[in-house]
């Protein structure tokens, strides 16, 4: 599916301009139409016969994990993958004339549903596999130590984190280095490094040897739940900031500049770089609170207030533009343009000089 998606972006980036809008109408449709084509073949041929079996292999296990926050929702998930094999199996049973208007609206009526599962079926298949879980590798006194050590690194800032990921049962784990008089021992972490009440579980000699010990990771979790990387709205049009730097290059009159900051600065749908930007730190900001962890949510205060910051800055850019148009100036007119330099060329019977002979330099041997 994937590399459907691929083949499609491919045949749509040629159907538009470049600034994204759509320019062959009749090119597009044709390539939406062979993506769903082609993704209901491949989902008939490889995920049609055992869907059915994998999701109730999947619900099996789920019912085995021990309550989490994060059961519910791989849950219903798991319903609406079932919701969108039913719709998938009955057009397969049913399909329209080939070659048809029908077949084209049925096709693109299922493409929704494919790009899901494309999407979201790793739950199932994560489920129905095994998540290897064993008990911490240090208890009591030792696990004290060793946790005290931990702490006691983190303050000198010897502690470096390598990788988190979550276990199936939702306890976050972090793989660290421990630095110690000159000596490195991975370690691993449960809970969260940067708040209270976080314990060492275990000590290994390298990376490898602590992921084969430790439970499996799962897949992370999304931002909005509503994304989907196959399912994307259309491109909003949109001037690159490369592009406006040479707008005001190229220009002669103030108006014309301050034109330019105002498309920069534009809010709406066809907002500009810097609202843009704006956009990408909010967006930013929330995935750090999303994380849920103490340092996520310190990172997500400094971009908000990154985001007020600019907020400011496209206020005062918009302003500034207004005060250049203004002033109805133009450029005066002893900045001429200059011709390109041109080498001069040696006649054509002209024998090039010979290069200066190269002296030996001897190189010291290593």
């Amino acid at each position: 599916m994937m590399d459907i998606d691929r083949v499609t972006g491919t045949a749509l980036d040629t159907a538009r301009d470049r600034y994204g809008r759509t320019v062959d109408r009749q090119a597009e449709a044709a390539a939406r139409a062979r993506r769903d084509q082609a993704a209901l073949r491949a989902y008939a041929a490889y995920l049609a016969p055992h869907a059915d079996e994998l999701l109730d292999t999947a619900r099996r296990a789920l019912d085995r994990l021990p309550p989490a926050r994060h059961t519910l929702a791989w849950r219903t998930l798991l319903d609406g993958l079932a919701t969108a094999h039913t719709e998938i199996r009955r057009a397969l049973d049913g399909p329209a004339a080939p070659g048809s208007t029908a077949e084209r609206e049925q096709h693109a009526a299922l493409w929704p549903h494919l790009a899901f599962w494309a999407a979201h079926s790793y739950l199932a298949t994560e489920l129905a596999g095994e998540h290897h879980g064993r008990p911490p590798a240090l208890r009591g006194e030792d696990q004290r130590e060793w946790t005290q050590r931990a702490q006691a690194a983190k303050r000198r800032g010897d502690l470096e984190l390598i990788e988190s990921w979550y276990a199936v049962d939702g306890t976050l784990m972090t793989l660290a280095f421990l630095c110690e008089d000159d000596t490195e021992t991975v370690i691993a972490i449960s809970g969260d490094p940067d708040g209270p009440g976080w314990q060492v579980i275990g000590h290994y000699r390298d990376q490898h040897a602590a992921r084969e010990q430790l439970p499996s990771p799962v897949t992370p979790g999304v931002l909005r739940a509503d994304v989907n990387r196959l399912v994307r709205p259309e491109p909003v049009p949109e001037v690159s900031l490369q592009e406006l730097i040479r707008d005001v290059a190229e220009s002669q009159g103030a108006g014309d500049v301050a034109e330019v900051l105002l498309t920069a600065t534009r809010h709406g749908h066809d907002a500009g770089p810097l609202v843009r930007l704006q956009e990408l730190l909010g967006t930013a900001s929330q995935f750090a609170h999303a994380l849920e962890t103490v340092r996520g949510q310190q990172i997500a205060a400094r971009l908000a207030t990154l985001g007020r910051h600019l907020d400011f800055l496209i206020r005062e850019v918009n302003e500034a533009a207004e005060d250049l148009d203004a002033t109805v100036a133009v450029l005066p007119p002893h900045r001429a343009p200059t011709p390109p330099r041109v080498r001069p060329r040696p006649a054509l019977d002209t024998t090039p000089a010979a290069p200066p002979p190269r002296r030996a330099v001897s190189s010291p041997a290593r």
